[in-house]
């Protein structure tokens, strides 16, 4: 009995060692979660499609387009699309859901188009029952941007940026507090930087192709003024072009856009790691909210429950915790709500919601 009592005294005399030991394992102090609206999984695993770069229906300059995305195999077609992805996280992070190895990816909702599943992403769960529809309506649910803007080691330090106008409704930024800079929305408070400035006057200049999108340049630069001003710890930024120009029927700009978001990845990635706040101790979360079509042909377009395959998607995940797996060829199934627990398990902090929520990406963890 006393051996007893002090094997429990001892455990009670290490417990808070080793649950300083258990957080210092975590080297992650800063988490961004990125989304391309729409993007196929077939696209980031295979590069162009055979069937769709040369198919003047939806290529204005077939030639143009060969040139600059086209190669024999889908390792060179991929590399040639997406040069960061294939160059960087697949060598130093780790890429999900290329559905040739078993390796599956899928949203959980069973809406299969943008607001339940940005939902899914920041919340965990999927809500069919109230999240439904495009439609502006404030989100109900609490997102993990939210959950962690209430805890004093972020309070403050949550920002999101969005191409889409529906962010502050999905994010629900009266409520929440969390600042979401989306649409058409121009940058705002005192001491703007001159290059805010700019693209405020910018965007108020040049053409709106859609209504409720704009374009992602003015989403990137200014999310990285943002960062450069109020270094934020966790940050949503969702780029939306892919989405818009798909639906739009124009295959030529929905690779070109992509490749530029592969390369504003790439530029985020390169400041942060330039940064000593972040340098090392930061990790991106990239992730779609929906897939699309393949067959027929058109449905590449379209997406939604009628549309066979647009529950299909991917994430990447690269940061100092995340082993360096690269492409991960085991087949396994993971879904789209695993994101949110797995951005604040790597910020060492314990997610829950009103509803159970995914369970962390075990791979993406140290020493899993």
């Amino acid at each position: 009995m006393i051996k007893l009592l002090r094997c429990g005294v001892v455990m009670l005399l290490l417990l808070p060692a080793m649950i300083g030991t258990a957080q210092q394992k975590m080297k992650t102090e800063n988490v961004f979660i990125i989304t391309f609206d729409g993007y196929r999984w077939q696209e980031l695993f295979h590069g162009a499609d055979r069937a769709l770069i040369g198919e003047k229906k939806y290529v204005e300059d077939t030639t143009a387009l060969k040139k600059n995305f086209w190669a024999e195999t889908a390792v060179e077609r991929r590399q040639k699309l997406m040069p960061f992805f294939w160059s960087v996280i697949a060598q130093k992070g780790q890429l999900y859901g290329n559905r040739e190895y078993g390796n599956l990816v899928n949203c959980s909702n069973g809406m299969w188009f943008s607001y339940p599943g940005y939902n899914e992403i920041l919340c965990g769960f999927a809500d069919d029952a109230r999240i439904h529809s495009n439609d502006k309506l404030e989100n109900p649910n609490v997102t993990v941007l939210e959950f962690l803007n209430k805890q004093a080691a972020f309070k403050g330090k949550v920002a999101a940026f969005g191409s889409w106008d529906v962010f502050p409704f999905i994010i629900h930024e009266k409520r929440s507090g969390v600042l979401v800079n989306a649409g058409y929305e121009p940058a705002s408070g005192a001491n703007l930087s001159e290059r805010e400035k700019f693209l405020n006057v910018l965007q108020n200049e040049l053409p709106r192709p859609w209504s409720e999108v704009r374009m992602d340049g003015f989403t990137h630069h200014y999310a990285l003024e943002y960062i450069a001003k109020q270094k934020p710890r966790v940050m949503f930024i969702s780029f939306g072009e892919t989405d818009d120009f798909a639906h739009g029927g124009k295959y030529d700009a929905y690779l070109t856009s992509a490749h530029q978001t592969d390369k504003f990845i790439e530029l985020l990635w390169n400041e942060l790691q330039s940064q000593a706040a972040y340098k090392d101790k930061t990790t991106l979360i990239i992730t779609t909210d929906h897939g699309r079509g393949t067959e027929p042909l058109d449905n590449w377009r379209s997406h939604g429950t009628k549309v066979t395959g647009s529950d299909q998607i991917w994430f990447a995940v690269l940061g100092p915790d995340t082993p360096a797996k690269g492409e991960m060829k085991e087949a396994g199934q993971y879904y789209q709500n695993q994101v949110a627990k797995t951005a604040a398990t790597l910020l060492g902090v314990t997610y829950e919601n009103e509803k159970k929520t995914g369970e962390a990406i075990k791979p993406a963890l140290p020493g899993k």
